[in-house]
């Protein structure tokens, strides 16, 4: 990216580089205006203020090397002040680091943290790593759901971002999590097909439900342990992205996942925080690939935290 071109009025046009060839204009966007709440990136969009060769831009837009975008005034955080993080935050975030190569670095997220901030929250993971590292070019390769725990990966830089991304559409990143389901589950191993499609419901709230029209979306339960006919726990391997994609396909199947206020069965929910379950029981205890530029394989896992370990114990002195 060249050096951004300052006018008077504090419009600015930045030159996208060869680095950027390829990325959404949101993406760009959301790394170029550091500090910038996510939610105001996107109302920019809306509003028409971003402009990419004289023409407005959309959110899906790609951008093309030597392409021209035009960003409005905005008020960043600077390096001396990189959004004023909480320092228990910020210390929150550094002891979940649990892998770190030259490429990428992964969390072990915990529960009721979001990825990114945005609807309410100031920050999110993504923005405290950029708190704490001003230097670096930190992306998130992929999401989680806030009240999902477990292993989340950043790309250190554009290639290793492009990669796994690459990766990440063609399903060659293997995608394992655990949950515990309501019920016995007698299917065996058993891969949900079933389409989603998200809809939005009056104030904003997003919805995802199984429907013909909506994106191809693969789940595939395993059961690891069954409590009577009370719950399950299984290991979920994903074979897509789709937005809480295990939850709906779990609920589609009979089987909610414990704790899922919005696609879960409310009296299970309640004999479930009888036994100490105060979150939803959904953790991503696996994410493995093979960087396809050098054939070196990156798996980095995460154990069942302690507060879930302590509900499969109690579940079985039941």
């Amino acid at each position: 990216m060249s050096p951004a071109k300052e006018a008077s009025s504090g419009v600015r046009h930045v030159e996208v580089g060869a680095g950027e060839a390829g990325q959404r204009i949101d993406n760009f966007l959301l790394r170029v205006l550091k500090g910038v709440p996510r939610s105001h990136v996107y109302r920019l969009l809306r509003r028409g203020e971003v402009r990419i060769n004289g023409r407005r831009a959309r959110p899906e837009m790609r951008l093309a090397e030597g392409d021209e975008v035009r960003l409005p005034p905005v008020r960043v955080a600077t390096p001396g002040q990189p959004g004023r993080v909480p320092a228990a935050l910020l210390a929150q975030v550094r002891a979940a680091v649990i892998h770190e190569d030259e490429r990428v670095l992964a969390l072990d997220k915990p529960p009721g943290l979001a990825v990114h901030g945005g609807s309410g929250l100031s920050f999110g993971a993504i923005e405290v790593l950029r708190a704490d590292r001003p230097d670096a070019e930190l992306e998130l390769a992929h999401r989680l759901d806030r009240d999902t725990s477990g292993v989340l990966v950043v790309a250190k830089d554009r290639r290793s971002l492009r990669l796994l991304h690459a990766a990440l559409r063609e399903g060659e990143v293997d995608k394992t999590y655990l949950a515990l389901l309501k019920g016995r589950w007698t299917l065996g191993r058993k891969t949900i097909d079933a389409p989603l499609k998200t809809n939005l419901r009056q104030g904003g709230e997003r919805v995802v439900k199984v429907h013909v029209e909506g994106k191809q979306a693969a789940s595939t339960f395993k059961p690891v342990k069954t409590f009577r006919a009370l719950a399950t726990l299984v290991e979920v391997d994903i074979h897509t992205g789709r937005t809480h994609q295990i939850r709906v396909h779990a609920a589609f199947a009979g089987h909610p996942v414990a704790g899922d206020e919005k696609y879960g069965d409310r009296e299970f929910n309640a004999s479930m925080k009888e036994l100490g379950l105060r979150r939803m029981f959904l953790h991503a205890h696996v994410l493995a690939f093979t960087w396809p530029d050098t054939g070196k394989r990156c798996r980095i896992t995460s154990a069942l935290p302690a507060d879930l370990s302590a509900v499969v114990e109690r579940l079985g002195q039941t």
